[in-house]
């Protein structure tokens, strides 16, 4: 975040390279930056393994998820609550994923906006329409409740902030939202990953 896009600052490109020596996790850059053309090597010299640009910062989106396939980074796209897929129609097939926001971007502890499960439901059948192969990430309000309504409309990732960070057990909210996974990938869901 860099208090532009979004009015709230966050790290950048040193934090993620530290951090990548300490870990084999996935690293999920999302950048809610303006010009995060000018990112895209930073960070992925730093570890990240994938980069989310928002199509609302993007002057050239595909010249953008190109220059984050270029730097061997798979690249994603992020939407916001109000941005409609319709920005993503030329692009789809450029992107390994799609992050919806179910928040405004910028700050922890919303509440998830039940809106983005149509979103998600629409996405998906896009997707599984034109064959490609590209996750849906939902990001923003994400608990037990409104992750098992992301994940029966279709996604395939949530991400998980402030109900994990301000729980007062922090591996058990981890496991609860493990658990939703794992049902869902016991009933065919085609959910896929936690991230936070």
């Amino acid at each position: 975040m860099d208090g532009h896009f979004v009015p709230n600052l966050t790290f950048g490109p040193q934090l993620v390279a530290d951090l990548r020596s300490k870990s084999g996790l996935i690293f999920d850059v999302h950048l809610m930056i303006e010009k995060p053309e000018n990112f895209i090597v930073p960070f992925s010299r730093a570890g990240a393994d994938i980069i989310s640009v928002h199509v609302e910062t993007c002057h050239h989106l595909h010249r953008t998820l190109q220059l984050i396939r270029e730097a061997g980074v798979k690249p994603a796209v992020a939407l916001n609550p109000a941005t409609p897929l319709e920005h993503l129609k030329y692009v789809l097939n450029e992107a390994d994923m799609v992050l919806l926001m179910a928040v405004n971007p910028g700050f922890g502890g919303q509440d998830y906006l039940p809106l983005v499960e149509k979103k998600i439901t629409d996405l998906k059948r896009e997707i599984i329409n034109r064959g490609l192969k590209v996750d849906i990430e939902v990001d923003g309000g994400v608990n037990e409740n409104t992750g098992a309504s992301a994940l029966a409309a279709g996604a395939d990732i949530l991400v998980a902030g402030s109900f994990i960070f301000k729980s007062e057990d922090k591996a058990e909210a981890i496991k609860s939202l493990k658990r939703l996974i794992e049902k869902g990938e016991n009933s065919g869901v085609n959910s896929t990953c936690l991230s936070s």
